[in-house]
């Protein structure tokens, strides 16, 4: 499959995760601004996984643009990441309405951490059929914000049942990190691109 297979397929099912995530949302039976409170944990959840999903989106695209080979495991490697993410509109549902329940906001955590892994996954599938000196390998490099968040989604999913605020904060702390575009492939894109002229 050509890269451009890979990306096209990849945005599609996550339009389609993002479009059912939006259908589980429900109007409020009144007509007041005051009849929306009820809906705003729901709200907010949405947004909040809204973002993750926006998140993934934009690295896969930036991702695919320093990749030149997809192999067979790369296809799988792709279609987990995807599994993982087409759990997030469940996962945000049960929340919605219980976001201070522990059960609830350890699941949804454990929608992000695999999430997570999967895409750190990917990541090492591409780089293996690039190779270690590939423009991917330099654009990746160490990858210590991606190996925090991994660390962040364990610690908010240990911390769920005694603190589930906490997890709550440290799910948005990781979006927030990550909100920013991530510029490691730009920049390795931007040098090969002086080093042609």
């Amino acid at each position: 499959m050509s890269r451009s297979r890979l990306e096209a397929f990849s945005d599609g099912v996550i339009a389609v995760v993002i479009t059912i995530m939006v259908l589980s949302l429900r109007p409020p039976d009144g007509s007041s601004l005051h009849d929306l409170r009820p809906l705003v944990p729901k709200l907010s959840v949405y947004l909040l996984s809204f973002i993750f999903l926006a998140i993934y989106w934009n690295n896969h695209h930036h991702l695919l643009q320093v990749v030149d080979r997809v192999t067979g495991a790369a296809l799988w490697a792709n279609a987990h990441l995807l599994f993982w993410l087409s759990l997030t509109p469940v996962a945000a549902a049960w929340l919605g309405p219980h976001v201070s329940d522990s059960t609830p906001v350890a699941v949804y955590g454990v929608v992000l951490l695999g999430s997570g892994i999967a895409y750190w996954i990917l990541i090492h599938t591409l780089i293996a059929a690039q190779g270690p000196e590939s423009r991917l390998a330099q654009a990746i490099g160490r990858d210590t914000k991606g190996n925090l968040s991994l660390v962040a989604y364990l610690v908010a999913i240990a911390v769920a049942p005694a603190l589930p605020w906490i997890s709550i904060g440290l799910y948005i702390a990781v979006a927030v990190a990550w909100f920013v575009p991530d510029r490691r492939v730009e920049r390795v894109l931007t040098s090969a691109s002086r080093g042609s002229h």
